[in-house]
C-alpha cells in the first residue's frame, strides 16, 4: 500500500507498507480459529467485510466456497485484492460495510475482522445490522476485533484516547460481555468466543504471524525508514502501556 504522509497514515498502513501481512490484533492464531469455525465448503455463499491485504480472503478461499464477496471502502486495497486474488466467483467490490447492497437473505457466512473496533458504537450496530441483514437464517457471523478487559469507563476512555493518537484512528475497543451485547441486540446467537494476547508489535507475535525471513525484512524496512519507525515505536509504547488492559476477541455468532 502506498503511504504518502507517514505523520498522518493509519497505522495499519504503515505496517502494511513495512511489509506486514497479518494485521489482526489476535495475530493469525485468532484469524485461523475464525476461518475453522466457519466451516466454510463449497455449499456456501460467503461475504467478508473489510477484507484489506487479502490475509483472511486466502484462508477462507481454501473452503472453495460456492463465491465469495470482500467489500470494501478503501479503493487502493480493492485494486490490489483485485489483481493479487482471483477465480471463479471471487469478486471484490468498492463499498459501504454498513450499506453493501447484497440482497437480502441471500448469504451463509459473513466476517469482518479488524474493522468494528474502528467505528463508533452505533455505526458498530449499523454495520452488524447489515451482517445480519444479508445473512440467511442460521446464517454465521464472525468478528475478529480488539477488546478490552479489567477497565472502568475512566480507563476505557484513556485507552481510547491514546489508541486514537497513536494510530491515527478513532479505535473504539469494548469488553468481551459489550461485544456479545452489540451482537445480541442486533439478533445473533453468540455460538462461540475466543481470545488472545494484544502483541501485535511483539517480535514472538511478529515471528509466529510472519516467518523468520518476513520479520527480518519488515525489520530492515523499519530501519531503514526513520518516519515510520518513529509512529511504530509510538504504537508499541501504547499497546505495552495497556497490555494488561487490552486484548483480542473472536466472536462467533448465529443469525436467529
Amino acid at each position: 500500500m502506498e503511504v504518502k504522509d507517514f505523520e498522518k497514515a493509519q497505522g495499519h498502513w504503515i505496517l502494511a507498507r513495512m511489509g506486514k501481512k497479518v494485521l489482526r490484533p489476535g495475530g493469525k492464531e485468532l484469524t485461523q480459529k475464525l476461518v475453522s469455525e466457519l466451516h466454510i465448503s463449497s455449499d456456501d455463499d460467503v461475504v467478508e467485510f473489510a477484507p484489506g491485504l487479502g490475509y483472511t480472503a486466502s484462508l477462507a478461499l481454501k473452503g472453495h466456497p460456492h463465491s465469495y464477496t470482500g467489500v470494501d471502502a478503501d479503493e487502493d486495497a480493492i485494486k490490489s485484492l483485485k489483481q493479487k486474488v482471483k477465480g471463479q466467483n471471487i469478486q471484490f467490490v468498492l463499498g459501504n460495510a454498513g450499506n453493501t447492497n447484497i440482497v437480502s437473505n441471500s448469504k451463509d457466512k459473513v466476517w469482518g475482522e479488524a474493522m468494528l473496533t474502528m467505528h463508533a458504537d452505533h455505526r458498530k450496530a449499523e454495520i452488524i445490522k447489515e451482517a445480519y441483514r444479508i445473512l440467511k437464517k442460521g446464517g454465521l457471523y464472525a468478528i475478529h476485533e480488539l477488546g478490552l478487559k479489567d477497565v472502568d469507563e475512566n480507563l476505557k476512555s484513556e485507552i481510547q484516547r491514546d489508541l486514537a493518537v497513536t494510530i491515527k484512528v478513532n479505535a473504539r475497543p469494548l469488553t468481551e460481555q459489550e461485544w456479545k451485547s452489540l451482537l445480541e441486540k442486533e439478533g445473533f446467537t453468540i455460538k462461540k468466543v475466543y481470545t488472545n494476547e494484544m502483541l501485535l508489535l511483539e517480535t514472538k507475535r511478529i515471528l509466529d504471524d510472519e516467518g523468520f525471513l518476513r520479520t527480518l525484512r519488515i525489520g530492515y524496512n523499519i530501519l531503514v525508514n526513520s518516519s515510520a519507525r518513529k509512529r511504530i515505536t509510538e504504537m508499541r509504547k501504547s499497546f505495552r502501556k495497556h497490555q494488561k488492559h487490552i486484548n483480542s476477541i473472536v466472536l462467533i455468532a448465529q443469525k436467529n
